[in-house]
């Protein structure tokens, strides 16, 4: 309980501080936009050669777009400015407030700041899904539904456990502040099925960086085409990823100096 408590305070405290700054709601607006008009060009331009896509039809792709918007949008929120701002204390050395603190230092470290206006991805997301689905005319019932929203939970989780395990990396190396852009240009192929790529890409994007688990397996849910085995490893891997990841940042906190070093 305590994680969502802290979560909605710093998002009341995000929504403050950037209600100072509102003409940066406009600058997300279109810059979400163009990315979204970019990812439909460039769709348009593949079915215009072609009828499916590795079996992907344009109205199930649609949903691929629509989970890359949305769990994108989530992670920009709150989970990559968060584990930026921890990085960044590490190399300032200002690290110590964090820990410190009455709470546990990775829930506060993974909520402590929140860029709202990134949430127009969400709701982009969201819109792309609506839309895909009234196309598809979404047959899968109540099962199809839960099958979507625990894979889309688990893909989430596993995102977040593998940007902190990146995060993490920065007690040994303090200057990883690209790190992230490398990961968002990884994150930008999962705006396209997993299964179109070569074999050696596929097994990078299924587990080294998680992509695949992330997009591709939540709108397999939603499609249709989600079979219990990728499901339960989505599962395996959002259980066993995170504790991977809270093992090694404790030996990363094991392994911090401080300021005061």
């Amino acid at each position: 309980m305590i994680f969502f408590r802290l979560l909605w305070l710093h998002l009341k405290l995000g929504l403050l501080n950037e209600l100072q700054y509102r003409a940066n709601l406009a600058i997300q607006l279109a810059e979400s936009l163009l990315s979204l008009v970019g990812a439909l060009v460039g769709f348009a331009f593949v079915f215009s050669k072609t009828e499916t896509l590795a079996g992907w039809r344009p109205a199930e792709l649609l949903t691929i777009v629509g989970v890359y918007f949305l769990v994108g949008g989530i992670t920009r929120v709150v989970v990559q400015p968060s584990l930026a701002r921890f990085m960044e204390d590490i190399r300032l050395g200002t690290l110590d407030f964090t820990l410190t603190k009455p709470v546990d230092a990775q829930v506060l470290a993974s909520v402590r700041q929140v860029e709202i206006w990134k949430g127009i991805d969400v709701f982009l997301g969201a819109g792309v899904l609506a839309v895909a689905l009234t196309q598809l005319g979404f047959a899968g019932g109540f099962l199809g539904a839960l099958r979507f929203l625990v894979a889309l939970l688990a893909g989430i989780v596993i995102i977040y456990s593998f940007l902190l395990i990146l995060a993490t990396c920065s007690f040994w190396f303090v200057r990883l502040q690209n790190i992230f852009v490398i990961f968002q240009s990884m994150y930008e192929a999962g705006r396209w099925p997993i299964g179109i790529y070569p074999p050696w890409l596929r097994t990078t994007l299924t587990f080294l960086v998680p992509v695949g688990f992330a997009i591709t397996v939540p709108a397999e849910g939603l499609t249709g085409r989600l079979s219990w085995a990728s499901l339960v490893g989505a599962i395996a891997l959002a259980i066993a990823l995170p504790l991977i990841a809270r093992r090694f940042w404790l030996f990363g906190i094991r392994h911090y100096s401080g300021a005061s070093a």
